[in-house]
């Protein structure tokens, strides 16, 4: 870990190890949100520092998103894709236009629920409110 300052305070910038993020991810019962990631090797997150809270470079730290904007990304990532590709093929079928027509709706909205997610976490103020936190020195 190593500290960095900004307007805003001192960062911790965390070397997570990328094959134990997640206890679940690690025994291959997650989410799959890591399935188009490489397995192997560390990734370095940003983190906040709690207030009150010393920290040092290279102590090992434990980090944590807050529920709510953890259940907002999952929406984000998961949710508008899905909405994206069950509206696709909804109208294919409202439209009876076939089981072929249905299937390409809803890739297509699919990849439209992917885009507006991705455009949406590229927004200035969305991807600071999914900053993680570092709570405590294990």
């Amino acid at each position: 870990m190593s500290l960095a300052d900004s307007a805003d305070g001192v960062h911790a910038i965390v070397a997570v190890d990328a094959a134990s993020v997640c206890p679940r991810c690690a025994a291959g019962k997650g989410c799959g949100a890591g399935i188009f990631a490489s397995g192997a090797g560390t990734r370095q997150i940003e983190a906040n520092v709690r207030p009150g809270l010393t920290i040092a470079v290279d102590d090992v730290v434990e980090i944590s998103l807050a529920p709510d904007n953890l259940l907002r990304a999952a929406v984000i990532v998961y949710g508008v894709p899905m909405f994206g590709a069950v509206i696709g093929a909804a109208l294919a079928y409202i439209f009876s236009l076939g089981d072929a027509a249905a299937a390409v709706s809803a890739l297509l909205g699919l990849a439209a629920g992917l885009l507006l997610g991705r455009w949406r976490l590229k927004r200035t103020g969305c991807m600071q409110q999914y900053v993680p936190t570092v709570e405590r020195i294990s």
